[in-house]
């Protein structure tokens, strides 16, 4: 049984990962340092696919933590989750985030290679686009991020694929993904958000009473109702390309950049419809001055993805906002 070293594999989108690799036949070790996760999440896989994930607490950047997984686990390969993900933190504090996300990423990839494991798949982010006034955006579209977070994943992004030219063992996959939401169909895993980052859990704190209102930046956007659009995703789709690259990668020693989106914009007002559709809820929300750097909207061509490895995206809108209030409805709190 192959081992997978799962980088920040408590977190949001690695916890799903987890479950699709558990689901997929894998051995998964997880490394995380906690500070944006919980513990409980790997609990909670554990006791929900009756596994045995290995866990290790610590830093991407901490070559002995490293050097000691490496040693004590055979890993056939790395899926790289872990790193700061606020855009407006990534503003205040980009010495902060350059360490922590390219710094680590090179230490990560180094001790890989002194041990012989060379197939690695990057969390990317749409982000690394910028502002597009073209639809849909495609891989082949120019690489302009406007914020720190954004060129943080670009950084890296050019430092994996200067280490493929620089040896072509390396097998790498780059997923750029667009708007991840939703939750696992048990309601117990899911986006432990305190502050959300994204627009989704917001909606989500709306509907269980935990906020007043929802705040909407911008109403006077050239869309259909004036709000922005995005595409989004499902969380468990998302997972699952993560799979699906890993297995192409073991059979093709190549570097990939891929989107994952479903290739549908869907507004903030369509959004806040859809979960009030799923929730039975009200949202009450309030239209506010546009927000510096959003744009009117954003939404994947993710046709390169399926050419490739035969991924697409299955989950509906209905079907994320219902995951997502099944999550906030069964964990007010979150994981505490």
């Amino acid at each position: 049984m192959s081992k997978i070293l799962v980088t920040g594999g408590a977190g949001y989108i690695g916890s799903h990962a987890c479950i699709e690799l558990i689901l997929a036949g894998y051995k998964v070790v997880v490394l995380d340092n906690f500070s944006n996760s919980s513990p409980e999440s790997i609990n909670r896989v554990n006791k929900l696919l009756n596994s045995e994930i290995i866990s290790y607490q610590g830093d991407i950047s901490d070559e002995l933590i490293l050097n000691r997984i490496f040693k004590e686990q055979s890993i056939k390969a790395v899926i790289h989750f872990a790193g700061l993900k606020a855009v407006s933190e990534s503003i205040a504090n980009p010495i902060h985030y350059y360490h922590n996300n390219v710094t680590g990423s090179i230490i990560l990839s180094s001790v890989m290679q002194k041990f012989g494991c060379k197939t690695l798949i990057f969390s990317s982010s749409a982000t690394v686009y910028g502002q597009k006034k073209i639809m849909p955006i495609d891989e082949n579209s120019s690489l302009i991020p406007n914020n720190p977070y954004g060129r943080n994943k670009l950084v890296i992004e050019n430092y994996l694929r200067d280490l493929y030219i620089s040896d072509n063992e390396w097998s790498i996959g780059l997923l750029r993904y667009f708007n991840p939401v939703g939750a696992h169909d048990s309601g117990l895993i899911g986006e432990d958000s305190k502050v959300p980052n994204n627009l989704m859990p917001f909606i989500a704190q709306v509907a269980i009473g935990k906020r007043k209102k929802l705040s909407v930046f911008g109403g006077d956007y050239p869309t259909k109702d004036g709000t922005g659009i995005r595409d989004y995703i499902h969380v468990m789709d998302l997972a699952n390309g993560h799979i699906k690259a890993m297995k192409y990668l073991f059979k093709n020693r190549e570097l990939i950049t891929l989107n994952l989106g479903t290739g549908k914009g869907f507004s903030v007002l369509e959004l806040i419809h859809s979960f009030e559709a799923a929730s039975g809820n009200q949202i009450p929300y309030e239209i506010i001055e546009r927000r510096d750097g959003d744009v009117a909207e954003s939404f994947a061509n993710p046709s390169l993805a399926e050419k490739v490895m035969g991924w697409k995206a299955k989950y509906q809108i209905n079907r994320m906002c219902e995951d997502t209030w099944r999550w906030q409805k069964m964990n007010p709190n979150g994981y505490n």
